[in-house]
């Protein structure tokens, strides 16, 4: 009996996939929950396994087919005949050596069908390992040499190397990933269908930092691990904020309001694929040690590229840290369809004035970027103030004043 392999059902913020790679070709031999085909949405990568033994009998979709939701992928002519007992009882395969690297099997099997030399992968997996997500995202190194364009894809690339001379300057093009198309069309959109402006403000670190530097050991000791981050006590900060300023937790639906009475944050976090957002639910019952434990977990799953789409989806409100990086400072933009978003900046000591004496003073730019038809100046200028006096008084954070 043939079985259909269709692609899974996307949540209303994923419109549509790429087909990234075929791990199984027609008349190959095929286990239930084995992994067959692999889709890329502008979140995450999307694994599709069989959902029954038997044998692929035809692929209906090509690599880099755009997929829809629940689209029919393949065909499967379902049999216990088609799966010997080695393949019930086969265990994972082992990952390779490829020089000092370790090789997810599923990311060697990918590169050798791409033609890609794992020896220039950089892995994100635990201890440096290549994953499948790797040689997905993998595109040649650009050589600062040419005139002359050479396809990401040609062979022949490698040929013309040797004759470039000095001074020549190689131009390569690639496309762009489904993610990074998908990032740019939604900072389009936000840009020409919102009325984003930015309000900026100062705050002085040194209470948040000393209480860091006092409780850090003891901290990390009482959690499990769990380090005591800046990041925990603004998320903590911004639960109490947007409890005072209910329309910045507010989001537009055509022409209504929509309050949410609950306080859900997204955590920007960087990778190489492009910038994701996991959001921290129900943020306002979480502990300090829970906030920083769920965002290390979240930073770690971004990495592997493990995140899922439910994780991604979803929250009223966005904090991003551009300080990480060394960004002073910044204006966010819009997480649609959320209508504000907090910028951290870096930290950087400057001579402030304090009860008429020039002090040095560790001080953070702090950036809100708001949408102008839901939230007033006002309102932005207020949250972003109590913002700024939760930090610079911890206290008020724990007592909730």
């Amino acid at each position: 009996m043939a079985i259909e392999i269709k692609a899974p059902t996307y949540p209303e913020s994923v419109q549509e996939g790429t087909l990234a790679a075929w791990h199984k070709q027609p008349g190959d031999s095929v286990a239930r929950d084995e992994l067959i085909v692999d889709i890329e949405t502008d979140k995450v990568v999307l694994e599709v396994v069989a959902s029954a033994s038997g044998t692929l009998t035809k692929l209906l979709k090509a690599e880099g087919d755009i997929v829809l939701s629940n689209e029919v992928l393949a065909h499967i002519e379902e049999g216990e005949a088609a799966v010997s007992p080695a393949t019930v009882l086969a265990v994972p395969e082992p990952d390779h050596q490829v020089g000092g690297a370790l090789v997810n099997p599923a990311a060697k099997k990918l590169a050798d069908e791409r033609d890609i030399d794992l020896s220039q992968v950089s892995g994100t997996g635990k201890g440096g390992r290549i994953t499948k997500e790797d040689v997905v995202n993998f595109s040649p190194a650009v050589v600062s040499v040419a005139a002359v364009i050479v396809p990401a894809a040609s062979k022949e690339s490698a040929a013309l190397e040797p004759l470039l001379q000095d001074g020549e300057r190689v131009e390569r093009r690639v496309p762009m990933t489904r993610m990074r198309a998908r990032i740019a069309e939604r900072l389009m959109d936000v840009t020409q269908t919102t009325a984003s402006l930015t309000t900026f403000n100062e705050v002085d670190m040194s209470a948040m930092m000393s209480l860091r530097k006092q409780y850090q050991d003891e901290f990390t000791k009482m959690h499990n691990g769990t380090r005591l981050g800046f990041m925990g006590l603004f998320v903590k900060a911004a639960v109490e904020a947007l409890k005072r300023f209910p329309l910045v937790n507010a989001s537009i639906d055509g022409s209504d309001i929509v309050y949410h009475g609950y306080q859900d944050i997204g955590v920007a976090v960087s990778t190489e694929r492009g910038l994701v957002v996991p959001v921290l639910r129900n943020a306002e019952n979480m502990s300090i040690a829970t906030i920083e434990n769920t965002i290390s977990t979240y930073a770690g799953k971004a990495r592997d590229g493990k995140l899922t789409i439910d994780e991604m989806t979803g929250g009223p409100f966005t904090i991003t840290n551009g300080g990480v990086y060394g960004s002073l400072i910044s204006t966010p933009i819009l997480n649609a369809p959320q209508a504000a978003i907090l910028g951290m900046h870096k930290i950087q000591e400057r001579p402030m004035a304090v009860n008429g004496e020039v002090v040095i003073r560790p001080m953070m730019y702090l950036a809100l970027s708001y949408d102008h038809r839901l939230i007033d100046g006002k309102e932005a200028v207020q949250f972003l103030v109590a913002i700024k006096q939760l930090i610079e008084d911890p206290a008020k954070i724990l007592l909730e004043i």
